[in-house]
């Protein structure tokens, strides 16, 4: 499905310094996912060196866990959206110093990939400390929503997973109220450590140490696609 950018928020920052404004004028137009093709057959057709699954990150802020991800697993594909122009570019800088070849990126609005993405393409949709839109009247603007939702266990492979992190319990109770309804997702908690313990190989960026320090608790839910 086509359709306009539903992006809110701001979209750039303080400019660019020169060597990351050559990058996105370089490498990321060969990273990035031309939405006005067709996608491949597998997805794994995307990357320029083999690998066997996809996964996606949405709102990747300045790309530290999406970049260590990546390293972490080169035989996986990974495709990481993010709307801000100056988290992008840094993004961008950090692949090009790793030399990473196994992550494509996006700058446009998540939803629109999700609807270009084929059919159960993914192992695993990432979505952590996106915006949470705490005033009532702007709840409509978070990215969790049935229609998003929907997107996303399209395109999830059965057994495949779902994870959210935040630092704002109306956010979390917002999302497991979402996701406790359908029937298509599965919450895997068995214990109160399960989303009080970050995922494994977790990656903490500077936004969560502050969450942290000013005593904000951060939650951590992982559903699986039935």
């Amino acid at each position: 499905m086509d359709h306009e950018d539903a992006l809110y928020g701001r979209r750039k920052g303080k400019k660019l310094s020169p060597r990351r404004t050559a990058l996105m004028a370089t490498l990321y137009k060969a990273l990035e996912v031309d939405l006005s093709t067709s996608p491949p057959a597998s997805l794994a057709g995307l990357f320029p060196v083999p690998v066997s699954d996809v996964r996606l990150e949405i709102g990747f802020g300045g790309g530290e866990r999406l970049v260590a991800a990546a390293a972490g697993a080169p035989g996986s594909g990974f495709i990481g959206v993010e709307p801000f122009l100056n988290g992008m570019a840094k993004a961008v800088a950090i692949i090009a110093d790793r030399g990473l070849r196994n992550i494509r990126l996006f700058g446009g609005d998540a939803a629109r990939l999700l609807d270009w993405l084929p059919a159960g393409s993914l192992v695993e949709v990432d979505l952590f400390y996106p915006d949470p839109w705490p005033k009532k009247r702007h709840w409509k603007r978070r990215f969790v929503s049935p229609a998003n939702l929907d997107r996303i266990a399209r395109v999830l492979r059965r057994g495949g997973a779902f994870r959210f992190a935040s630092d704002v319990e109306s956010y979390v109770e917002w999302t497991l109220l979402h996701l406790l309804r359908r029937t298509d997702f599965e919450w895997q908690a068995a214990r109160a450590d399960d989303w009080r313990q970050p995922f494994p190989g977790w990656v903490e960026t500077r936004y969560e140490a502050k969450a942290r320090a000013a005593g904000r608790k951060c939650t951590y839910l992982l559903f699986t696609k039935s």
